[in-house]
């Protein structure tokens, strides 16, 4: 147990010491903050159109984040050959993947944290055409960005500790105050009851997004000890793109007792669950997604 834990650690600070995950996560969220600032002139519908963009931002910066961990943590190692060196020690393969596979869930975790913070920052600026930009809620996010990179670099400066980690840590920190003050005012500074205008439901959403992002990082991972960065990507988009339409090409077969639908609609992940855009729009209770697709209360 004591190695699982030290090789889970050590590949989760080994990947938010990687400069791509530190902007990937800066890039989304300030992404999804900027989501919600423009005029859209979208009939009514601009908050719904926002919160359905921040969730896939969070998708995407997830699978994106998925594949460049994954080749970062394994794929590099084999070539560099440090992975036999850790498999000369008594650590079996399966216990060294699981190992990797934790730490990248916990760096996947670290970013759609983030990236929830953003959306739901998003999800209380979002207005209609009646309505006008938050300015008071871009400059303070803008500010805690500015903070947490001071604060990366002033720990490196005085402390010599590494930069980046140290920057992905603060930026955690950083959002959070940042979100806490923002709605406690109003986009005209002016105190307000908590959180107005948060749309809590982002949660659970946010909260399945990440399960799929895990799915997603077990694929990444076992496609890793064989491929570089590339082909792991174009493996699990296209897994990804396969299960979106998994209810049109094996559901409704399966329907109509085809047998190889049926296996192919069981084995192939289904996107669709862990999607709850539709439930928020409808201000739906509950949801079910079965082979045809459909959602009710």
């Amino acid at each position: 147990m004591r190695q699982f834990i030290t090789i889970g650690t050590n590949a989760f600070m080994e990947l938010v010491r990687q400069p791509v995950f530190l902007l990937l996560m800066t890039a989304s969220s300030v992404f999804e903050i900027f989501l919600a600032t423009p005029y859209y002139f979208a009939f009514g519908d601009e908050p719904k159109l926002v919160k359905n963009s921040t969730l896939a931002v969070m998708l995407l910066a997830g699978l994106l984040g998925a594949v460049l961990s994954a080749s970062a943590s394994v794929a590099r190692e084999i070539r560099a050959g440090t992975v036999l060196a850790v498999l000369a020690k008594p650590v079996g393969r399966a216990q060294f993947l699981l190992a990797k596979y934790a730490g990248l869930t916990v760096a996947l975790t670290v970013l759609t944290y983030v990236n929830l913070i953003a959306a739901l920052l998003a999800s209380r600026m979002a207005f209609d055409a009646y309505g006008s930009s938050d300015l008071f809620a871009v400059g303070v996010f803008a500010l805690s960005l500015v903070l947490a990179y001071g604060l990366g670099g002033l720990s490196n400066f005085f402390l010599r500790r590494p930069v980046v980690s140290d920057a992905v840590f603060s930026l955690l920190l950083m959002v959070t105050v940042a979100f806490v003050v923002i709605n406690f005012f109003n986009k005209e500074i002016q105190p307000q009851p908590f959180a107005t205008g948060v749309d809590w439901r982002l949660i659970p959403a946010a909260i399945l997004v990440l399960f799929a992002l895990w799915i997603l990082a077990g694929l990444a991972l076992a496609c890793s000890t064989r491929f570089d960065m590339i082909p792991t990507l174009a493996i699990c988009s296209a897994l990804f793109l396969l299960g979106i339409m998994s209810d049109y090409l094996f559901g409704r077969p399966a329907e109509k007792g085809s047998w190889w639908a049926s296996v192919l609609y069981t084995i192939t992940p289904n996107w669709q669950l862990f999607w709850l855009a539709d439930v928020l729009d409808a201000d739906k209770t509950a949801y079910h997604c079965g082979a045809g697709g459909n959602a009710f209360t």
